[in-house]
């Protein structure tokens, strides 16, 4: 299905895309094979040559890019890459906001989002959260889960350009209630996968067959899209990244510091955090996040030692 945007004048309104990385490139391919009129912009360019094949255009840099659209999304791993593309607290920085929706489709801190909001208001642009759930493979298949927030036109005028994005998008009001909901799912994927990885820890060193331990799960009640995709990837050790460790330890730490900021406990997500940081300091941050798997094996290694000792 090809989707056309018009602006104002009925004319055809170009989009902007910002961050070809592990979700941006297959977001902004479905875009611009569903025939979005698209602008792509990448730090590392090579990355943007996929694009171009794909009928989207390539700009020089991010000036450029606001220059020829209206609604830019933005797909960026950090608050500093953004505020760079966006050229915050500098001079252009009203130039590429003012006239224009941002829509921020990455993760950060629901306070960061509320501060980029009212800059982006105060300079006389729109700004729409559209945080996703869902990994690399969701994002290949235009399967992801959008949350929207932000000011009900702006969201109005947003929600269907993620059609070739996502199979499902849920309003949750005001900024920053799409980051807190990003968050609060996050926290149970997380929780959920580690809980995953240390059931394989023991099944394993129990002696089981791993194939049957997998159709356990597969057939039960607490098989899900997740577990089916993540269990295979235990079983294989295939540690190719969909949600890499390193990301899952950002969101990680996302979580706990809006829950620290409301005075919320965070049992199961706190030892997840130290697993992760774990992860990522044995040199598996770009691994699959099944990876985590490895820092609970070498918790048995030193158990293990401390016995023998």
């Amino acid at each position: 299905m090809t989707t056309v945007i018009t602006g104002h004048a009925g004319g055809r309104m170009d989009i902007g895309f910002v961050g070809l990385g592990l979700m941006g490139r297959p977001m902004a391919l479905n875009l611009a094979r569903a025939g979005t009129p698209l602008v792509v912009w990448n730090r590392t360019a090579a990355r943007c040559e996929e694009l171009r094949a794909a009928g989207a255009r390539v700009a020089a840099d991010p000036a450029e890019l606001f220059g020829r659209t209206r609604i830019v999304i933005l797909m960026l791993a950090g608050e500093e890459a953004i505020d760079q593309v966006l050229a915050r607290a500098t001079p252009d920085f009203g130039a590429r906001v003012a006239g224009r929706t941002i829509v921020h489709m990455g993760t950060t801190s629901p306070a960061y989002s509320r501060g980029l909001e009212a800059d982006v208001r105060a300079a006389g642009g729109a700004y729409v959260e559209a945080p996703v759930s869902g990994s690399r493979t969701p994002a290949e298949e235009g399967r992801l889960v959008a949350m929207l927030a932000g000011e009900e036109t702006a969201v109005r005028a947003v929600r269907p350009l993620l059609a070739p994005l996502c199979h499902e998008t849920t309003v949750c009001g005001a900024v920053p209630g799409a980051l807190h909901m990003k968050l609060a799912v996050n926290l149970y994927l997380i929780t959920m996968v580690t809980g995953l990885a240390e059931a394989a820890h023991f099944a394993e060193r129990h002696g089981l067959d791993m194939r049957r331990f997998v159709e356990v799960l597969d057939t039960g009640p607490m098989a899900s899209a997740v577990s089916r995709v993540k269990a295979l990837k235990l079983l294989d050790q295939d540690f190719a990244a969909q949600a890499a460790a390193a990301d899952v330890l950002m969101n990680n730490r996302l979580v706990a510091g809006a829950a620290r900021e409301s005075g919320l406990a965070s049992p199961l997500l706190d030892v997840c955090h130290a697993l992760y940081d774990e992860t990522v300091a044995l040199g598996h941050g770009k691994a699959d996040m099944v990876a985590v798997v490895r820092a609970i094996e070498e918790r048995t290694a030193r158990q293990a030692e401390g016995v023998r000792a």
